[in-house]
């Protein structure tokens, strides 16, 4: 099991944006690989504190957490999951100003001082139906996306020299203090472009249409947000791709509607039907079933049928199907259909005669949520 993000930061569900980032920033530099080289563990806690970092300094991200946990984030990067450390410098490096003697160190170096530039992120916007959020899906898009153009080339920055960062010392009452800053004629890359394709932009990228495969799990809602990692724009020289964000969106069913993992769905029978007992066809997520309704039966019965719902988006289990029978009284009626009905008004066989097994319209609505 995931440990909680609040935990890993050691903080409260209550703390403040200031709260959390001073937190962060306290853990990272705790655990920051430079102070200690070669600890695995070390690293891991310096990774788990930059991914509970992006959960809950989001506004949105931190609502889904505060109300699903790690469920929210899981099956195929909804937020918060798998970061690495070329994400965590290129993210969250300007929150550890000079703890590091003035520069965060770069990626994979932890030290050299060279800074990986990462792609920019590209969004698209999914839209599934109903049997596609209940069984999982996988859909193939096309993303333009820019890329290195073939034939690009790339030379040391003569301003930084390959370093991607600018150092400068400075005397102060404290004594001589170093500090370094991002290289802004490569971006802190370390190069620059040497030559390029004349249909390359000015960083030597270009625009492909690409045909990309997304795995989307059971049990998403509108509002999710799946991060395919590395499906974004291409970086210049050794940088690395941004990402491609997809919001999830869900058509509203013809007949069926969600609660949670549960399905709800409203079958009218007629009178003659509720008396005599049949049999109907109900639609489910994966198709048409028919069900047999007994002779009796009443209105404001709720038929549960087990594991026809959604598949839990943590791996919990299937959620049912709530089958509402309601029974369709005629506005308008024969002579002779009225004649039968006014007869019937003194029979002691249609009086109602509830049971005590029968439950009331607060019980069932209980058990629906228990």
């Amino acid at each position: 099991m995931k440990q909680d993000y609040y935990e890993i930061l050691g903080i409260s569900k209550g703390a403040s944006a200031a709260e959390i980032k001073k937190a962060y920033r306290k853990k990272a530099i705790e655990y920051h690989p430079d102070k200690n080289p070669g600890d695995s563990k070390a690293e891991e806690m310096f990774k788990k504190a930059a991914e509970a970092y992006e959960v809950l300094s989001d506004p949105d991200k931190k609502a889904r957490y505060d109300q699903y946990g790690h469920a929210a984030f899981e099956g195929g990067g909804f937020g918060g999951g798998g970061m690495n450390m070329e994400d965590i410098f290129s993210q969250f490096g300007d929150i550890f100003g000079s703890a590091f003697g003035g520069g965060f160190s770069g990626f994979g170096g932890f030290g050299g001082g060279q800074r990986r530039v990462k792609g920019s992120n590209l969004r698209i916007r999914v839209t599934l139906d109903l049997e596609e959020v209940a069984n999982g899906v996988e859909k193939k898009v096309k993303v333009k996306r820019k890329v290195q153009a073939p034939g690009v080339t790339y030379k040391t920055c003569a301003t930084c020299g390959g370093s991607g960062q600018i150092t400068k010392i400075t005397n102060t009452i404290l004594g001589r203090m170093q500090t370094a800053t991002p290289c802004t004629q490569c971006g802190g890359s370390g190069q620059t472009i040497d030559s390029k394709p004349s249909d390359s932009d000015a960083h030597g990228l270009q625009v492909r249409e690409e045909t990309v495969s997304i795995q989307i799990p059971p049990g998403v809602e509108s509002g999710m947000q799946l991060k395919v990692s590395g499906k974004g724009n291409e970086a210049p020289g050794n940088g690395v791709p941004g990402d491609l964000l997809v919001a999830i969106e869900t058509r509203e069913h013809p007949t069926l509607k969600r609660e949670g993992d549960n399905l709800h769905y409203d079958l009218y029978i007629s009178m003659p039907d509720a008396v005599l007992g049949t049999s109907k066809e109900i639609d489910t997520v994966g198709g048409k079933v028919r069900i047999k309704l007994e002779a009796g039966i009443q209105s404001g019965k709720i038929l549960r049928l087990r594991h026809k719902g959604i598949k839990s988006l943590n791996g919990y289990g299937t959620g049912d199907l709530l089958v509402h029978v309601n029974v369709w009284t005629p506005r308008e009626l024969n002579k002779e259909q009225r004649a039968f009905f006014e007869r019937m008004q003194e029979d002691e066989n249609f009086a109602p005669k509830p049971e005590k097994s029968e439950k009331s319209f607060f019980e069932k609505v209980k058990d629906m949520f228990s």
